[in-house]
């Protein structure tokens, strides 16, 4: 191709090979320095000091200029005379490539954990000159340019290098500073110019409708130090972990006047004072945040994201989140964030058909779509698109502080056929409809989490086993796996009007089947009060006073069952109404007993359950928890006992699930002595009726449950009692 013919394909924006005619390049007889700049009317070349080495001359109407030099050229910068100012500019293409051998080689591998740390917009100083170092994978395209303000969206300007062996292309541009707006624009192989891009590894992103890429630098300074060392003995297995779940959009609004952009809603700032507080107040231990990777829609309430290296603009800014998160650590909270590898939306601007080819996703349609949910699927066999998705993990653990993420949707990762009829999924190689490659990405993503200091959780639905097993021992790798089995078999019992639960016992006790066959997190969470399931309260059967009833029941057989705990935002306090993403709390409804009675049971479960090993030590171990009574169908009562790994401590729950007070009924325990009722749900203080055992009961020499002694009790109605030994017998 001529030297014309290849200025006319850079000013059609078709060059495939910028550098190949633009920056200095060496002669025969001397040196050329071309520029493309068609918004200029003259462009001279200056050294650094500012001497002028000569006036370019424009070529034919192409938009290039160019200068013909005797002697090598030394490092120079550019004049520009445009219609209405001088300005002097930084030469884009007399710099070299900033991605390295080590870092192309490690690309084309799939194996760049910190893949952030040449991918995206990196300010930067190169060769003594600040600017920013602009990287994207897309190696299908004909051409990669960056676009933004500072050449007016024009992708003839700046135009990316290509390293053909790995698909990057990359650029440093000089002169750019954090905050500057960009995008990728892309021309397909086939020619079609796409949608402007926004950059996949984006640090931060535009509200829509710009939707536009920010360069930006962090400036935070992390005060969390001696936390991090010790940040996962805090989601240990023998820790107590009572976890509260937010969505920061609706958990409480500002009042008086919106600020722009951010609306009603509170600033991660704000949050970081008001949220941070209140769950320590509570006694939650640990905040799970639904989604804060940034996403297009608010109705996904984050699960559809678009930026897996971007909190979202809503709240504010990225050192903001982190101001956040050292507030939380600061109040010995741990950050969960819950993180989606599963799913991705289809918006233009967003990864779908990225370079004009299925780079993200799988091409197959059996496999790349999520048809309940109109998103698509990562292509996890793809090394590169794997080695994204550990990249964006780490950056969240390593660069956020992020204590734990919970993975979302991992059933639609593992079966190949879910939510999928008979020939619309494609069989593994062995035939199954298990996605081998989300196998070995998990696995993969697992032990580089745990080899950080952090912990993974799984909101896994099915049967699949070793969840939260070692993957040296064949399991997934996860820390914690949710309970739904736990979840939906108890809501369904604590549905039933109390008549007819002497039919459904095997709901509160089949679980004890399985409890400890992995590491399980108890979740009521968000799904179960939104798509018109109603609130937690909602789902309790009975008048007013029952209701609220059932519902402390409910919380006290949680926080006493084995497993961890979690709570979604509202039911602390007994939310009446289904929650609405765009809407905050009903906290005026404090001012009621009943609400105000769950809120202060929630704080006092909290508390309890810290303060004695009995309840949490051996949450993941079957030597923690003994029954001793579940088979009492015609009262709707159990019993069980909760151990700590010192088996001397013991804590009694004795539940009864009707609204009938149960006089002199006896419970067998394991030693003789005095006991003290640590916690009544049904305590006045509650919103309860104050029936109870005045706070003590002795044990009696009358053989109950195998055992040769037994309190007899007064069990107030639907109402739990915690009891743990004050002063043993000395007989």
């Amino acid at each position: 191709m001529s030297l014309s013919d290849q200025f006319a394909a850079l000013a059609r924006g078709e060059h495939r090979d910028p550098f190949a005619i633009l920056g200095p390049h060496a002669g025969r007889k001397n040196w050329v320095v071309r520029s493309y700049q068609p918004q200029a009317n003259r462009v001279d070349v200056i050294s650094m000091a500012g001497e002028l080495l000569g006036s370019a001359r424009p070529r034919g109407r192409s938009g290039v200029f160019e200068l013909r030099l005797p002697l090598p050229v030394c490092p120079y910068r550019l004049r520009l005379f445009e219609s209405d100012n001088v300005r002097e500019v930084e030469d884009p293409y007399r710099f070299g490539p900033v991605v390295g051998e080590l870092d192309r080689y490690l690309l084309g591998e799939g194996r760049h954990e910190h893949l952030y740390e040449v991918l995206g917009a990196r300010p930067m100083a190169f060769e003594g000159v600040s600017g920013v170092q602009f990287a994207v994978w897309a190696p299908a395209a004909r051409r990669v340019s960056v676009v933004g303000p500072f050449n007016q969206w024009d992708g003839r300007r700046h135009p990316m290098r290509l390293h053909p062996t790995n698909g990057v292309w990359d650029l440093f541009v000089p002169g750019l500073t954090s905050g500057e707006l960009y995008k990728f624009e892309l021309i397909a192989a086939d020619g079609t110019l796409l949608p402007l891009k926004a950059d996949p590894f984006s640090r931060r992103m535009e509200p829509p409708p710009g939707n536009a890429s920010i360069v930006y630098e962090s400036k935070h300074e992390w005060r969390d130090g001696q936390w991090m060392a010790g940040r996962a003995q805090r989601c240990a297995l023998d820790r107590p972990m009572a976890i509260y779940e937010v969505h920061l959009g609706s958990w409480r609004h500002r009042a008086g006047q919106p600020l722009p952009l951010v609306g009603p809603r509170l600033s991660y700032r704000e949050l970081a004072t008001e949220l941070v507080q209140y769950a320590r107040e509570m006694g939650f231990t640990h905040l799970e945040l639904l989604p804060i990777t940034e996403h297009p829609f608010d109705g996904s309430w984050g699960y559809q994201p678009i930026g897996l290296f971007a909190p979202t603009w809503r709240y504010g800014e990225p050192d903001d989140f982190k101001f956040f998160v050292d507030a939380c650590h600061a109040s010995d909270l741990s950050v969960i964030m819950d993180w989606v590898p599963a799913h991705f939306p289809r918006d233009a601007h967003g990864l779908a058909g990225f370079d004009g080819t299925p780079l993200y996703e799988y091409a197959d349609p059996r496999l790349a779509e999520h048809r309940d949910w109109g998103t698509l699927v990562f292509d996890f066999a793809r090394p590169e698109v794997v080695n994204y998705l550990i990249a964006s993990a780490l950056w969240w653990v390593e660069e956020y502080h992020v204590d734990a993420l919970r993975v979302d949707a991992v059933a639609s990762m593992l079966y190949l056929d879910y939510s999928r009829s008979a020939g619309e999924w494609l069989p593994n190689r062995y035939g199954g409809n298990e996605n081998l490659e989300a196998i070995a990405f998990m696995r993969q993503l697992n032990e580089v989490i745990h080899a950080r200091g952090a912990v993974t959780m799984a909101e896994e639905s099915t049967a699949w086993p070793m969840v939260s097993r070692p993957t040296y021992v064949g399991g997934l790798g996860y820390t914690y796996k949710w309970n739904m089995g736990w979840m939906h078999d108890t809501l369904g019992y604590m549905r039933q009007d109390p008549v007819h639960r002497r039919y459904h016992q095997d709901g509160l006790t089949f679980g004890l089947l399985y409890a400890f066959s992995e590491n399980f997190i108890l979740p009521l969470s968000h799904d179960e009060v939104v798509h018109g399931k109603g609130s937690l309260l909602g789902k309790m059967p009975g008048d007013e006073w029952q209701r609220f009833a059932n519902l402390r029941l409910l919380y006290a057989y949680m926080y006493t069952y084995p497993g961890k705990k979690l709570m979604f935002m509202g039911g602390e306090f007994a939310q009446p109404s289904e929650w609405d993403f765009n809407r905050p709390l009903d906290w005026n409804r404090l001012e009621d007993a009943g609400p105000s009675g769950v809120k202060q049971l929630v704080r006092d479960l909290n508390h309890v359950y810290a303060r004695y090993p009995a309840l949490h030590e051996r949450d993941c171990d079957a030597g923690g928890f003994e029954w001793v009574d579940c088979s009492d169908h015609e009262n709707s009562v159990i019993a069980f006992l909760r151990r700590a790994a010192d088996s001397c401590d013991q804590v009694l729950l004795v539940c009864n699930f009707t609204p009938m007070v149960r006089h002199n009924y006896r419970v067998g325990v394991p030693v003789a002595g005095r006991y003290r009722e640590l916690l009544n749900t049904d305590a006045r203080d509650y919103g309860g009726s104050g029936v109870g055992n005045f706070g003590v009961a002795v044990t009696e020499a009358v053989a109950a449950h195998g055992r040769s002694c037994s309190l007899r009790l007064t069990l107030p109605p639907l109402a739990a009692l915690l009891l743990v030994i004050d002063q043993p017998s000395s007989n």
